[in-house]
């Protein structure tokens, strides 16, 4: 008995002992060199691992710009100026410009302009409130209220103010997080160049608008109509516009008759004053 048991136990000493054998000499073959440049390209990184640069988070990126996959050390959001020039030192290359981007809640529809249509008493989650019937607001394209885009940001920059999400733009670094988690997709991410935003995300169309919300769009197309440059088109009932074409004249924020297309980012940009022309005096005769 004694020794079937001394037997078996020096043949599972030998299999362990072989299968570590092959192991390390499998780990020596098979492995793969690591880049010496990307523990310092990954230190350089927040670590938001919020996929803004879509890739699949701060070591997706680190990777691919070790590898020679990616070329840009600037679409790094969170991280900014300073983060693409220490990454564009390790890689050699220019760094160029990073253009901040922030987030921006895309409905108006606070406690004074939209009611409640049920008492919601459930989790306090917008994902949670959407289940049920679409939420507790009148409007179902609008922002629940709840903080789940709170809860994921990191800097501290979103607040509940009125039942509806506000973002602090000195705070946001665009990174997406809340954006992403918002059940209603009413939070969009922009560039801070952007002053002109329609801040509605109902998909609806006049009467039915106004019905639950008297800040939301109500598709008229005035302000495209009164667009100079064309930089607004309508998008089935939502107006959209262009950052490229729109040079924030105001014209189209006048005419809007619900105020859902309005300046986000600051007043309109002041406009050239005209030149001063000065009297010539007539000659001496």
């Amino acid at each position: 008995m004694v020794n079937i048991i001394l037997t078996a136990a020096i043949a599972v000493a030998v299999i362990g002992l072989v299968c570590g054998v092959i192991l390390a000499v499998a780990s020596k073959v098979m492995a793969v060199e690591e880049d010496p440049r990307f523990p310092a390209i990954r230190a350089a990184l927040p670590g938001a691992n919020c996929g803004a640069c879509g890739y699949a988070g701060c070591d997706g990126y680190a990777q691919a710009l070790a590898s020679g996959k990616e070329t840009r050390p600037n679409i790094c959001v969170p991280g900014g100026a300073d983060c693409a020039a220490e990454i564009a030192s390790v890689l050699g290359i220019e760094a160029g410009e990073v253009e901040k981007r922030v987030a921006v809640v895309c409905c108006a529809g606070d406690c004074t302009k939209t009611d409640v249509r049920m008492n919601y008493q459930g989790v306090k989650s917008c994902a949670a409130a959407r289940l049920l019937f679409g939420g507790p607001d009148a409007c179902a394209f609008g922002c629940l209220g709840n903080g789940d885009c709170m809860a994921v940001c990191s800097n501290n920059a979103i607040r509940i103010e009125k039942g509806v999400a506000v973002v602090d733009r000195d705070r946001c670094t665009g990174c997406g997080l809340c954006a992403n988690v918002c059940p209603n997709r009413v939070i969009g991410i922009f560039s801070a160049k952007q002053q002109v935003i329609n801040v509605c995300s109902n998909l609806e169309r006049g009467k039915a608008v106004i019905d639950v919300c008297k800040a939301g769009c109500i598709g008229c197309t005035k302000c495209s109509k009164v667009c100079p440059n064309n930089a607004i088109k309508m998008d089935n009932a939502l107006a959209r516009v262009n950052p490229l074409r729109c040079t924030a004249c105001g014209k189209c924020v006048e005419a809007c008759p619900t105020g859902s297309v309005k300046f986000v980012f600051g007043g309109p940009r002041p406009q050239p004053e005209p030149e001063e022309t000065v009297a010539q005096e007539a000659p001496a005769v």
